[in-house]
């Protein structure tokens, strides 16, 4: 593969997302959660962001990382999809947790309490991703080693997509010299595989042939939170030869 980078090698940032079970949420249809092959932007500024002991109302915080982060992913260990069947009876005055940090009941009135709340949800099993990522500008706050701290040492347990995904492994995987993104996906130290591992970096970070770009819409706006806008990835394979 050839790879055009910049002038510069850069310091990035590596991430170990393991976990027996994994969610890369993508869009809810009706009480349908389904995920993604590979982490959304917003998910991995989430969980920077809680890592990091930020409240969900600094939408000012959130947004400015979303944009600064230049992130990465390579799967290196294929997992299999199941499906979760959940449901709860719940009475008029049960109230259940949101993401918005407000209770909430029911809507419908009183006939919608004669029906338990049924909802699906997707999830990987068993898979072990390899992220990189760095910031741009690199020397606002936080920097790349305020990340690497709060890894380590959250202000907050962390999870990978939804609660019930706690990591299995550190999550804060090292550093790596590299001259873009997909240049540190490439030279990471892989998981031993004579496989092809799938791998996903943005525009502008790397050039791979046979390499498909794609426009995702993976970006929160996280003042009025919702997801909105499309950006460009590339998606492609590379094979790292174990001992």
């Amino acid at each position: 593969s050839s790879i055009r980078g910049v002038a510069e090698m850069a310091r990035h940032l590596l991430m170990r997302l393991e976990a027996p079970l994994v969610a890369f949420g993508g869009e809810t249809i009706d009480n349908f959660g389904v995920i993604r092959e590979f982490p959304a932007l917003s998910m991995i500024t989430g969980l920077l962001a809680n890592a990091l002991g930020w409240r969900r109302e600094e939408d000012e915080l959130h947004n400015d990382l979303q944009y600064r982060l230049r992130v990465g992913a390579r799967l290196d260990r294929k997992s299999r999809r199941l499906t979760d069947f959940q449901t709860a009876q719940l009475g008029a005055l049960d109230k259940v947790w949101t993401t918005r940090g407000e209770p909430e009941g029911r809507r419908g009135g009183k006939p919608t309490y004669a029906g338990p709340h049924l909802r699906y949800r997707d999830y990987h099993a068993d898979l072990s991703m390899l992220v990189a990522l760095r910031l741009e500008p690199a020397s606002q706050s936080p920097i790349l080693e305020d990340l690497a701290v709060a890894l380590d040492r959250p202000a907050r347990p962390l999870f990978i997509g939804r609660k019930p995904c706690l990591p299995t492994a550190r999550i804060f995987a090292g550093w790596l010299e590299a001259d873009n993104v997909l240049h540190a996906l490439q030279t990471a130290s892989p998981s031993p595989s004579d496989v092809d591992l799938p791998i996903q970096w943005p525009e502008g970070e790397g050039v791979m042939e046979g390499a498909q770009r794609l426009d995702i819409c993976d970006e929160r706006n996280w003042f009025s939170g919702v997801h909105g806008g499309w950006r460009p990835v590339y998606q492609g394979y590379i094979r790292c030869q174990g001992d």
